[in-house]
C-alpha cells in the first residue's frame, strides 16, 4: 500500500495534493466536498459513489474524477473495495477546469482506467522517491489530467439540460469576466432567470450558491497571479481578480485559505 500527502510547498504548476495505491477504502461522506480535484478508481471488489450530480459504481478498473466541492459520499459494494486514488492542485490549480473541460464528473471506463492506473503507479513512486524530482512529478501529473480530458465522455451535468442551458453559460462567463464587478442579478439576466433561481440551480449542482463560485474562482486566480508575478503589488492582485480593494481581498483570501496573501506567497 502506498499512500502519499503533500508535505512540501505548492511551487510547480501542478502536482498531487495527495496519491495513492492498494488503499482498502473505508465508508466516507463529505457533505460539502472535496476542496481539489480527485479521483478514484477501484483496484479490487466494487464500490458506489453516491454524488450531488449523480451516482456511480466503480467495478475494477473503472473511475471517477470529480471537480471540487462536490457533495459526495463512497461505500463498497460487497465484501472488498481496494483503490487507487489522486488529487490534484498546483501553482496554475485554476486552470484544471479548462483542461477537463470543466466538468463536475468525468466517468473512466476499463480500458481507460487501465492505462491511468500505470500512471498512478508511477506518479507514487515519484512521489515517495528521493532525491525529489518536482519538476517530472509535474509532467506526469499534467499528463494524467491530459488523460481525463482525452477519451473520457463525462456523465451527469454535460446530459442534464437545465445544466447546460443555465448554469454552464454562467459558469464560463465567470471564468471570462471574473475581474469586473459581476453580481448574481447581471449573471442571471444572461440566461434569462431569476438571480434566486440561478442561486438555486448553483446549489444543487455545484453545492454551492453562485457568489461563492465566483469568490472561490477569483481565489484560485489570485493564488496564480501571487506564485507567477512575485513582485505584484498585493493591491494590484486584488483589483485584478475583481475586488474592490486590498483589505476585502485580504480578508477574504484568510477566510477561505486560512492564511493571508503574503504568507501564502512566502510558503509557495
Amino acid at each position: 500500500m502506498t499512500v502519499i500527502f503533500r508535505s512540501v510547498p505548492v511551487d510547480v504548476p501542478f502536482t498531487f495534493e495527495s496519491i495513492g495505491t492498494e488503499w482498502e477504502q473505508p465508508h466516507v461522506v463529505r457533505p460539502k466536498g472535496y476542496p481539489y480535484y480527485h479521483y478514484l478508481q477501484t483496484e479490487k471488489g466494487c464500490g458506489r459513489i453516491e454524488t450531488s450530480v449523480g451516482s456511480f459504481v466503480l467495478h475494477e478498473d473503472e473511475g471517477l474524477l470529480l471537480a471540487p466541492h462536490i457533495r459526495h459520499s463512497y461505500e463498497k459494494e460487497g465484501a472488498i473495495w481496494y483503490t487507487k486514488f489522486a488529487s490534484f492542485t498546483g501553482t496554475l490549480e485554476s486552470s484544471i477546469p479548462s483542461i477537463v473541460g470543466s466538468h463536475s464528473a468525468i466517468w473512466i471506463h476499463r480500458e481507460q482506467g487501465e492505462k491511468i492506473a500505470e500512471m498512478i503507479e508511477e506518479c507514487a513512486k515519484l512521489c515517495a522517491a528521493s532525491p525529489y524530482k518536482k519538476e517530472l512529478l509535474s509532467v506526469s501529473c499534467y499528463q494524467m489530467l491530459l488523460e481525463f480530458a482525452c477519451g473520457s465522455h463525462s456523465l451527469g451535468l454535460t446530459d442534464d439540460p437545465i445544466y447546460q442551458n443555465y448554469v454552464a453559460p454562467v459558469i464560463k462567463e465567470i471564468e471570462k469576466r471574473y475581474a469586473e464587478p459581476l453580481t448574481t442579478t447581471g449573471l442571471s439576466s444572461l440566461v434569462f432567470i431569476t438571480p434566486q433561481y440561478l442561486s438555486r440551480l448553483f446549489r444543487k449542482y455545484m453545492s454551492c450558491s453562485t457568489v461563492e463560485y465566483l469568490i472561490s474562482f477569483r481565489i484560485s486566480k489570485a493564488k496564480e497571479l501571487l506564485i507567477t508575478e512575485p513582485r505584484t503589488e498585493i493591491q494590484s492582485i486584488a483589483h485584478r481578480t475583481g475586488f474592490t480593494d486590498a483589505s476585502h481581498f485580504i480578508a477574504t483570501f484568510r477566510r477561505i485559505t486560512k492564511i493571508t496573501p503574503s504568507e501564502f506567497r512566502r510558503q509557495n
